[in-house]
């Protein structure tokens, strides 16, 4: 009797090891999907401005498709809803991709550099109304006339 309890007791303990085991292996592996990068120019996630500095972009859950983007000093974060994307070149490198219209920098888009996919950040009522207003006025604004442009700032993968 004595020796079946032991033998219980042993296999539940070696069970919770496991389970803990694969527990740390998890966070490390979703750890590792961090992309740091610094920002030399304030922008948009959402509603929301952040100033320029460095900033960690990471998925706030694996099953989850949004983004947590927090500065160095965690004084300044924003949380966005995602898409997945494919990108047909190979070999890419982490990047945050940013739209630019005149001084307002809206984040679009974030690639880890460990695959083809990335992350393509749902567009903000702000840059909506801006894409708007571009497209009616033509050249005409002073807005429109500043250029859409798409901005790339190098990262790293932590």
């Amino acid at each position: 009797m004595k020796k079946e309890l032991l033998k219980g007791f042993t296999m539940l303990m070696l069970i919770v090891a496991l389970a803990f085991a694969t527990a740390v292996v998890s966070v490390n592996a979703q750890s590792s999907n961090e992309v740091v990068a610094n920002i030399p120019f304030e922008f948009t996630v959402g509603d929301q401005a952040l100033p320029s500095g460095k900033y960690a972009v990471k998925a706030t859950s694996p099953h989850v498709s949004a983004l947590m983007i927090q500065s160095a000093d965690t004084k300044c974060s924003a949380i966005r809803l995602t898409n997945s994307i494919e990108s047909t070149k190979t070999n890419q490198r982490a990047r945050l991709v940013f739209h630019r219209y005149g001084e307002r920098y809206f984040l679009a888009e974030v690639w880890s550099g460990a695959s083809n996919i990335g992350r393509n950040l749902l567009k903000s009522r702000q840059e909506r109304a801006i894409e708007r207003e571009v497209a009616s006025n033509g050249f005409r604004s002073e807005l429109a006339q500043s250029k859409y442009e798409i901005v790339e700032v190098v990262a790293t993968l932590h």
